[in-house]
């Protein structure tokens, strides 16, 4: 192709779209394929859901309701559908919970606010109901271990006592469609600016250009030993930048392969557990249409405003004033103030600088 060619060819590349990370990952294929007039596939991909009926188990012990417009969302990546990927990392508690977000969705729904929990934050874990019996509630407790001793009913209770944000929607990623997911994409292109080798995700790339397949995938977005200073933090800033890549090659597929489109959605629909009021393929699609205004220009994307435990350094703990200057913000449905991540040992580490898009 011819510099000229190219050239324009770039000039007419869209910008980044303006889609939410939520209904790029998971609800593009499904918008494709309505576009083709396939919406009888709809009833396959219904069947690919789960549910857990939130609002029915959690009980009455929840901050009050907000009806200023706006929405939130509390996101976390697990492998609860299955106990394979506990090879990509396994140390305590990080087969069930590693990625956890509140996604704060503003009045109009064309802004986002988005704050990542460490799964090693030291939290208040309240009452729960566990598998073989009542926990009680317990302080200095590991984000994390909420969802492993109850699932999501009790992570969605610890997210509303850390922010005193009730949750109106929830929404689980498994690890183990993931997997599926990327390969029905045809891999990732990543660039890896350092070599990243790490054994217990089995991970080993090179410096270079990559295509990543589901499996390296996975172990890219669960790596934390071998990256910026070993912690949690730097584990989220290489699953930060590696949505931004995954984002910008699901826009570009176009709909001249329905069956990929298919593989796909199915891929993508399998992956996900939501509340009880998200559980179909229509409301999803609605949820996400209601988000479809939302750029990357327009989400504020921040790391909990933490410090490292005085007690143990491999734990953090949130910065009470930032912390609280934070979720009054999004009770309040106003803009992140830059002065939460002031001192925020968040955004000290830069692992997100080893890998960029291919």
């Amino acid at each position: 192709m011819s510099g000229g060619r190219a050239a324009n060819r770039r000039k007419q590349r869209r910008p980044r779209s303006k889609k939410s990370i939520f209904l790029l990952f998971v609800l593009l294929p499904v918008l494709l394929l309505a576009g083709t007039g396939a919406t009888w596939l709809y009833f396959k991909f219904d069947g690919n859901l789960r549910a857990v009926d939130i609002d029915g188990e959690i009980g009455g012990d929840r901050p009050p309701e907000v009806d200023n417009g706006s929405r939130d969302i509390l996101v976390l990546g697990s492998d609860s559908r299955g106990g394979e990927n506990k090879k990509y990392g396994e140390d305590v508690g990080s087969a069930r919970s590693d990625v956890a977000m509140i996604v704060h969705v503003h009045k109009g729904g064309d802004k986002a606010s988005i704050v990542s929990i460490p799964r090693d934050t030291l939290v208040t874990r309240p009452q729960c109901v566990g598998r073989t019996k009542i926990r009680p509630e317990a302080k200095r407790q590991m984000f994390n271990t909420a969802y492993e001793i109850g699932g999501p009913v009790c992570a969605v209770k610890t997210a509303e006592k850390l922010s005193g944000i009730r949750m109106d929607n929830y929404l689980e990623v498994d690890f183990s469609g993931f997997k599926g997911l990327i390969d029905s994409l045809g891999g990732v292109s990543m660039t890896t600016n350092k070599a990243i080798k790490d054994p217990k995700s089995h991970l080993d790339l090179p410096p270079g250009t990559h295509q990543l397949t589901g499996e390296q995938s996975l172990g890219l977005v669960r790596t934390r030993k071998t990256v910026g200073d070993g912690s949690d933090l730097g584990r989220i800033q290489l699953q930060q930048a590696f949505m931004k890549a995954l984002m910008e090659q699901i826009k570009d597929i176009g709909i001249t392969s329905p069956k990929k489109m298919f593989n796909l959605a199915d891929a993508a629909t399998k992956t996900i557990t939501t509340d009880s009021k998200l559980n179909s393929v229509g409301s999803l699609l609605s949820f996400g249409n209601s988000l479809s205004g939302i750029g990357s220009k327009d989400m504020k994307v921040i790391t909990l405003p933490i410090d490292y435990d005085a007690i143990d350094k491999e734990r953090v703990i949130p910065l009470k004033d930032q912390s609280e200057l934070l979720w009054l913000a999004l009770r309040m449905d106003k803009p992140i103030p830059p002065s939460v991540t002031e001192n925020s040992a968040g955004d000290q580490v830069d692992a997100g600088k080893i890998i960029s898009g291919g």
